[in-house]
């Protein structure tokens, strides 16, 4: 039996979104809990441009210490007026010690973590960007000091 196609990706946009320092919850029953609140960026690809609107908040769970469970909500707003909901689920890996450098806000190298996620895009039904909603988008992820970037593909 041939082995399937994999899906083919096509690039959509690059949105980097500025947050604001974390709040630490504490040791929960389900792991350290931290809220990131997400307080604007910018977002940019072929026919899209932006911002993110100072609006949202990623928050974070750490079952184990090399494991981040994040799930971040927020929205873009278009150079042509028209806003995308985002909600992204995204699994982090790294090795513990790396993962506490990168929550204390120090540069890690990104070839070292796996930061992989699912964007949901909500849109208004009646515009242009409405395939949005009807879609399944994959990305990558690179915790930065002073955000997060993610790298936003269409499954086609």
């Amino acid at each position: 039996m041939q082995n399937p196609a994999p899906p083919v990706l096509e690039f959509v946009a690059t949105i980097d979104v500025d947050v604001s320092e974390t709040i630490n919850i504490g040791t929960t029953a389900q792991g350290m809990r931290k809220v990131a609140p997400i307080r604007g960026g910018t977002v940019s690809g072929p026919g899209i441009s932006g911002r993110v609107l100072d609006a949202g908040a990623d928050v974070q769970r750490y079952p184990s210490p090399d494991l981040a469970l994040l799930e971040a909500k927020y929205v873009l707003e278009l150079e042509d007026g028209h806003r995308i909901l985002v909600e992204n689920q995204a699994v982090r890996v790294a090795d513990p010690d790396e993962l506490a450098r990168m929550m204390a806000g120090q540069q890690v190298d990104p070839a070292r973590v796996y930061f992989r996620c699912v964007p949901a895009l909500s849109v208004d039904d009646s515009g242009p960007y409405a395939w949005m909603s009807r879609t399944l988008f994959v990305g990558t992820g690179e915790r930065r000091p002073e955000g997060v970037r993610i790298d936003v593909f269409r499954v086609l």
